[in-house]
């Protein structure tokens, strides 16, 4: 936890002036931990933070449980701008428009990443999420374009460490330009299927080596040796593809 202030310090005293900084860290088991860590996390100048669905309750456990851990740490911050992930690991609890309208009453709840990738749920949360705060970012790129069309307010995705800009770009144009907006969807929903290959080093690849950001990629949840040269093209291939429909669609600027 230790490592996770440090890194968070670090992004703090170096981000850019005027950019919102949301973290997490909500990884512990029991309830009084995540109490204590999310209060020291929120206590670093950060500007909301993020609780991960699947740390209220065990797999199996009904919403009651989940609800009543829910509010036990959200009151550890009472009064600080939250948001929940749908994180699929070590399993994925997906949250119903009830427990979602419920959690209004626990805390100031403003962003949900959505890991659905349903474009119906996503409708059934946005109705439920209508005239509050809550805002849900969809992490499927797939149903992107989809999903912005029935009111979703962004993505929040594996694909983002990747080529974030071609998301940008859809967001900008899909409300006057759908042509455009669905030629990038049918780019960004076929290269997302690296996401299978092995991150999160194909991503550090991407952006270390080919982007040229300077860092290797070495990660502690993945074996090094896995990314074989055979992966790597894949990865180069995938950079240079965007790079090419970037130039084409004229949008080198990005």
């Amino acid at each position: 936890f230790e490592e996770k202030l440090e890194l968070l310090r670090f992004i703090v005293k170096n981000k850019p002036k005027g950019m919102s900084l949301i973290a997490s860290g909500h990884t512990a088991d029991d309830i009084k931990t995540q109490q204590i860590q999310a209060a020291a996390i929120a206590q670093e100048g950060i500007d909301a933070y993020v609780f991960i669905s699947n740390r209220f309750a065990a797999e199996g456990e009904d919403d009651r449980t989940f609800l009543r851990n829910a509010k036990l740490v959200a009151d550890s911050i009472a009064g600080f701008p939250l948001g929940i992930y749908e994180c699929p690991f070590p399993y994925k609890r997906l949250l119903s428009p009830q427990v979602l309208t419920s959690l209004l009453d626990i805390g100031d709840f403003q962003f949900l990443k959505d890991t659905s990738c349903s474009v119906e749920q996503m409708q059934a949360k946005l109705v439920a999420m209508k005239g509050t705060k809550f805002k849900l970012f969809n992490a499927n790129s797939a149903t992107f374009l989809e999903s912005l069309l029935i009111g979703a307010h962004g993505f929040s995705g594996v694909m983002a460490n990747f080529h974030p800009e071609l998301y940008q770009a859809l967001y900008k144009v899909f409300r006057t330009d759908m042509d455009k907006a669905q030629r990038i969807q049918d780019v960004i929903g076929c290269l997302s299927l690296v996401e299978n290959q092995i991150y999160p080093t194909n991503a550090k690849y991407y952006l270390g080596t080919m982007e040229r950001l300077g860092f290797g990629y070495h990660t502690r949840s993945k074996d090094p040796k896995d990314f074989t040269r055979n992966r790597q093209l894949e990865i180069e291939q995938l950079w240079a593809l965007t790079q090419n429909w970037k130039n084409r669609e004229n949008m080198k600027h990005l």
